[in-house]
């Protein structure tokens, strides 16, 4: 079996009693940075194999790694932080579980995004998660989709391009449109910033932004506006007058 299991993304703690005994009894743990999964092993005891599998090595590896699945091998996969495949390696590797039979099973757990959006105090009851955004080509298109959407936005950003993003926010989307920045979840100095973007400029103009970042934009509620149907309009009379 392939288990997905999720790491804290800030606080040891957060780690679940489940993901250490499943750590624990796997035969192999696929991990994203050796160097950086190790200490975590360490921390909780845990002493199993580890297998380097990251954005540059996971075609080559999926091969190997299937063929010791297929052979009764029990393996875990972790990311450096959160849930395996959002925004990190685990997709390919679970597509080809799923087209060979292969049983999956994935342990609730850290995820940046969803603590994020629970504390920026937007809408919560639909929500468009982006990720990371093209650093160059396709950009501003992807940005310009993100426009149109009538529902919470949420990104995934490092701090030395934070200010870059709130400024092609602001180009693109408004100067009006409210962001959240959340950084460095479930930290220390943890920190959820709600403003409208341009405010939000200043901000951290004056005040540079640390740590790893979930940036969540507030939805386009003109679009919401554009969808109500015009009572004045002969169709919405006609609706009015069916249903009566």
């Amino acid at each position: 079996m392939l288990y997905l299991v999720p790491t804290p993304i800030g606080n040891l703690d957060d780690m679940t009693f489940r993901a250490i005994d499943t750590l624990r009894a796997c035969d192999v743990v696929l991990t994203e940075d050796t160097r950086t999964s190790g200490k975590l092993l360490k921390h909780f005891n845990i002493d199993k194999p580890m297998w380097a599998f990251h954005a540059f090595n996971e075609h080559k590896a999926l091969g190997s790694i299937i063929s010791h699945l297929q052979q009764g091998k029990n393996i875990a996969l972790i990311s450096d932080a959160g849930t395996p495949g959002i925004s990190d390696p685990g997709f390919l590797l679970v597509r080809e579980c799923v087209a060979q039979g292969i049983r999956i099973s994935c342990l609730p757990g850290a995820t940046a995004f969803v603590p994020a959006l629970v504390s920026s105090g937007m809408s919560t009851d639909k929500f468009f998660f982006e990720g990371f955004l093209p650093h160059k080509k396709g950009r501003q298109t992807r940005l310009k989709f993100l426009c149109t959407l009538n529902v919470t936005i949420i990104l995934y950003e490092s701090p030395h391009r934070l200010i870059k993003s709130l400024e092609e926010i602001r180009d693109v989307l408004g100067s009006d449109r409210r962001v959240c920045v959340a950084r460095e979840i479930s930290k220390m100095f943890e920190e959820f910033v709600t403003l409208p973007v341009t405010e939000a400029i200043t901000h951290y103009k004056n005040k540079p932004a640390k740590g790893e970042i979930v940036l969540i934009i507030e939805g386009d509620s003109t679009q919401v506006k554009r969808k109500s149907p015009d009572k004045k309009s002969k169709r919405y009379q006609d609706q009015k007058d069916e249903e009566e």
